[in-house]
């Protein structure tokens, strides 16, 4: 071995050697900034639930108020932001909503405190449980949760699910996931119903061209409100049958399913040929695409209204081909009326 190709291998090894310690290096960083906020987490509950015991319970009810005032104007002075009277609120809420301590620790290890002001604000439990389980699995900003609860997507998902119970039980399933391996064993939880393509900025009148052209321009957005796991393969899939050919709208895989998903798209209401429009690219991708591990491919038709006899008839609200609503006017207008349809 030549000189400059001891250089080369020196310099090989030297690219190796960085790469293993920087990886060491942000490995150590992670758990030193999971252990600092779960650290954190639970000092705010821990005050939160001396409190609401010592001070908020029984007959002191009556003067608490005054007393949270006080306290927060003495640890303020002490310890800076942070612990001013709202904050003491929150961590009071937090203690109130997450009573036991071994739920309150498990959920410090997966979310920050930012994250659990937001949660400790809804009211409904169920709700927050989704939010909570949906927000660890996909590794949610802060902003990301907000903008989840403000397009209401717990409605969204339990009006795809059918009924809080069934939704709870996927929930149970999904949060025996951990860490960057989530655990999904049934494709439903994935489904909403109106998808919420707001930021598309398309009019309410449209063709199915314009919708596709603005989803492939945002499609980074239009993967989150799918949901964890999407991503894109393909636009206009071709597939020849019998000779002739037919066109998907958009392919997709699912990460964590390990299954094709075909989405069409209608800027129309559901018709009942779309079933077997869709049935057919499940086939096609079934037996042409599929590799070993694959699962059988799901398929979504995205339309402007689908009636419900025609759903249930029809099976799309089961099996491998589902019908969901979409809506591209403002956000809070048009899930109302969505929502009650």
């Amino acid at each position: 071995m030549d000189e400059g190709q001891d250089l080369v291998a020196a310099n090989m090894g030297d690219d190796v050697l960085f790469g293993d310690v920087a990886d060491l290096i942000e490995r150590a960083h992670t758990r030193a900034a999971v252990a600092v906020n779960s650290e954190l987490v639970m000092l705010y509950w821990s005050v939160g639930r001396r409190i609401r015991e010592d001070v908020l319970g029984g007959e002191r009810a009556v003067y608490g108020e005054q007393v949270v005032r006080r306290l927060a104007v003495g640890l303020t002075t002490r310890f800076g932001r942070g612990w001013g009277q709202r904050s003491l609120e929150r961590m009071v809420r937090f203690a109130e909503v997450y009573p036991a301590q071994q739920i309150a620790s498990t959920l410090s290890t997966q979310l920050t405190w930012s994250h659990l002001s937001e949660l400790i604000a809804l009211f409904d439990q169920r709700q927050r449980d989704f939010y909570a389980v949906s927000a660890a699995n996909e590794h949610w900003s802060v902003r990301t949760l907000r903008e989840r609860i403000a397009s209401k997507l717990y409605e969204r998902t339990l009006a795809a699910v059918g009924s809080p119970d069934a939704l709870e039980a996927q929930l149970a399933a999904l949060s025996g996931g951990s860490g960057t391996q989530p655990l999904v064993t049934q494709p439903t939880i994935l489904l909403r119903d109106p998808y919420v393509l707001d930021f598309l900025g398309l009019p309410s009148e449209h063709s199915e061209a314009q919708l596709e052209r603005a989803i492939l321009d945002q499609m980074q957005r239009f993967l989150l409100e799918l949901g964890a796991g999407f991503a894109f393969v393909e636009r206009q899939k071709r597939m020849t049958v019998d000779g002739r050919d037919y066109r998907l709208d958009l392919l997709m895989y699912h990460i964590h399913l390990r299954c094709y998903v075909a989405i069409e798209l209608k800027s129309r209401p559901l018709e009942p040929g779309d079933f077997g429009q869709t049935t057919l690219y499940l086939r096609w991708l079934a037996a042409y695409e599929n590799r070993d591990g694959d699962a059988a491919p799901l398929g979504i038709v995205l339309c402007t209204e689908r009636g419900p006899e025609q759903v249930r008839l029809l099976g799309l609200d089961e099996g491998d081909v589902r019908a969901a609503r979409y809506v591209v006017e403002p956000v809070r207008a048009s899930l109302e009326r969505a929502l009650k349809g």
